[in-house]
């Protein structure tokens, strides 16, 4: 196949009439990344549970384990960068005198990719003039262990990995008033973002509890999707 049917190929197979098509980019190339229309992100559910599938319902022992506190869930996280926050026991609220004999304790696990969208086979004239949309989607287990389980923080950066030119933000409270537990979605749309755009970098982070147990904040389907317009 020439060059010329490999990029008539990409044209009619992403929709991309009137997108920047320069002839000199190998088009075969970027047919066999496919940048568009598939999920950018690595590995986008480390711990094996999928939106479709209720989250599981957490098994606790007949008697409590009383193991050193932990705050990471277990999973595969290959391809995201992880960190760990301990935030101190919140003891607002308590009567001074009042003897505690257990506090629950929160800590916050971040996950992080960053991806490379001209690595993946996306290329500048489209990036800068055409200006794709960006899709954004997370699933996040309602865990129940606090008011604020979750936080999402995307931002599409400049090729120093340093200038933002779209950020999206979000830090949703729940709702403990009567017991749930199904997945909830977040996704944001970035369009019309302006010129410049090279890198996304996807962060979110999941709050955990310790109390005699661990009692985790899962998510599942995490996906950055690079569509054409």
């Amino acid at each position: 196949m020439s060059a010329a049917d490999w990029k008539k190929k990409c044209e009619a197979e992403w929709s991309l009439q009137g997108a920047p098509m320069p002839d000199s980019l190998d088009w075969k190339s970027i047919y066999e990344a496919r940048p568009l229309g598939r999920n950018l992100l690595k590995n986008p559910a480390p711990h094996g549970l999928s939106k479709d599938i209720p989250p599981p319902e957490p098994e606790l022992p007949t008697m409590p384990t009383h193991g050193p506190p932990r705050f990471q869930p277990d999973g595969d996280f290959t391809g995201w960068s992880t960190s760990t926050e301990v935030l101190p026991y919140d003891t607002s609220g308590i009567p001074p005198g009042v003897v505690i004999c257990q506090l629950p304790q929160y800590g916050w696990f971040s996950m992080e990719q960053v991806i490379d969208l001209k690595a993946e086979g996306l290329w500048d004239e489209l990036l800068d003039e055409f200006q794709p949309e960006i899709v954004i989607q997370d699933w996040y287990e309602e865990s129940q262990v606090h008011e604020s389980i979750y936080q999402l923080q995307v931002k599409l950066l400049g090729a120093d990995k340093s200038t933002i030119i779209a950020e999206y933000n979000v830090n949703p409270a729940e709702d403990l008033s009567a017991y749930s537990h199904t997945w909830k979605e977040v996704s944001h749309v970035f369009s019309g973002y302006g010129p410049g755009v090279r890198y996304v970098r996807f962060l979110h982070r999941l709050k955990n509890k310790f109390m005699m147990e661990f009692f985790p904040t899962l998510f599942a389907c995490s996906s950055v999707i690079v569509k054409p317009n």
